[in-house]
């Protein structure tokens, strides 16, 4: 192999291999870039590059004026070489803008410019000319207001109150004629289903014109904090057991007595205010026939609840009983006086008891006893009243409920 390198022919032909090799893979380049070169789209071939929704900064004195018309974005294409053309299409840093500065109030016709694109390139803006409107800027201030919906669909029973809110006016900016035309500031909650209190909710304000129409101003600030207090009212009212038509023939009275006698009933407070009892449902006494327990419902006005709408009525069925002759006891009469019963004329009278059947049926005279006090009274004529003494599960009634005696003393 040294030899080889040793032997100038040898290296006179391999230094020309490498110089065709050389020379071949040099024209190769060539050729494929001027292929390039000539292949719509290549490296220095012009395109044309079409961007939709490119925005649009407006320059103005924004302190003094607001401007209308013009549009929120525009349609820009772009044409020149590839190789400046692809890296602003993906850069985006160019700016379309509107230059307002030197105009004063009133409607201007006026064209879009653009800046940062590079000189080698084209540049079409549609629209390229706009009308817009310039007006003094102005500011004020409106309450902000609650508007509550689906207020329907509350719970029976639960009401809303007063809501707060913070900050509860907003500073309003737009132009003179855009403020001009603020009917309504206002937020609005969403109460459907709601049972509990809402705290410190968050939400947007809303502007509109008296058509209620939204305007598109500026608000500060754009959000509100709402606290509002949702309640169950309630009240604690008698219940009244309501009965209809006659009792039947063979029965002489009942007495009636529900379980309990007052309820707390849950509405809203307009409701409430109209509300001082509240009656079961009609029990009719002319299907009585025996003393029993039932159970009646209450007949509640609409918009009222109660935790249980049915209550126990117990009906008893009265018997009367009348006891003939029943004598009067006295006692401490002292001594060497008399007594004489003026009316009645003898120490004994008639006494009634009404209750319930079955106790009424197990009780006899001897369960009563009629007395009167006479003690410390002197001779001469008294009216003294009656005293019945007895079992409390019946009313008693006597002939007389005073008796005039007459105290003699004897010498």
């Amino acid at each position: 192999m040294d030899n080889w390198f040793n032997n100038k022919w040898f290296v006179r032909g391999i230094s020309l291999a490498f110089a065709i090799l050389l020379y071949v893979f040099v024209s190769y380049e060539m050729t494929t870039t001027q292929s390039e070169s000539r292949i719509p789209g290549g490296a220095d071939t012009d395109r044309v590059q079409t961007l939709n929704d490119v925005p649009v900064s407006i320059r103005i004195d924004g302190d003094k004026y607001v401007v209308s018309g013009v549009p929120e974005f525009v349609t820009v294409s772009l044409e020149g070489p590839n190789s400046i053309l692809t890296p602003t299409v993906m850069q985006r840093n160019f700016e379309i803008f509107v230059d307002l500065r030197d105009l004063g109030e009133g409607t201007h016709t006026v064209d879009l410019e653009y800046t940062r694109i590079s000189d080698e390139l084209s540049v079409y803006i549609e629209p390229k000319t706009i009308d817009i409107t310039i007006e003094e800027r102005a500011s004020e201030e409106f309450v902000v207001n609650v508007d509550f919906i689906n207020i329907d669909k509350l719970p029976e029973g639960y009401e809303l109150g007063e809501p707060e809110v913070n900050p509860e006016v907003a500073t309003i900016t737009s132009s003179r004629s855009v403020i001009d035309q603020i009917a309504m500031v206002k937020v609005y909650i969403d109460v459907a289903g709601l049972t509990e209190p809402i705290n410190n909710r968050e939400v947007p304000v809303n502007v509109y014109d008296s058509q209620g129409n939204g305007l598109s101003v500026r608000i500060d600030p754009e959000t509100v904090v709402v606290s509002v207090d949702i309640a169950n009212p309630s009240k604690v009212v008698p219940i009244n057991v309501n009965t209809v038509n006659d009792l039947p023939d063979n029965i002489a009275d009942i007495s009636i007595n529900s379980e309990i006698e007052e309820v707390e009933i849950f509405a809203t407070s307009d409701i409430l205010t109209n509300i001082e009892s509240i009656q079961t449902e009609e029990i009719d006494l002319s299907e009585i026939t025996e003393s029993e327990t039932i159970d009646v419902k209450l007949d509640l006005p609409e918009g009222v609840q109660v935790s249980e709408e049915t209550i126990e009525v117990s009906i008893a069925i009265e018997q009367t009983e009348t006891y003939e002759e029943m004598p009067i006891i006295y006692e401490d009469l002292e001594d060497g006086q008399e007594i004489e019963f003026i009316s009645p004329s003898q120490p004994l009278m008639s006494m009634t008891i009404v209750g319930n059947d079955e106790d009424v049926s197990e009780l006899t005279k001897e369960d009563f006893q009629i007395s009167i006090d006479i003690e410390g009274l002197g001779e001469g004529e008294h009216r003294v009243p009656v005293s019945i003494d007895g079992p409390d599960n019946v009313k008693t009634s006597v002939e007389y409920e005073e008796v005039a005696i007459r105290i003699i003393n004897n010498p």
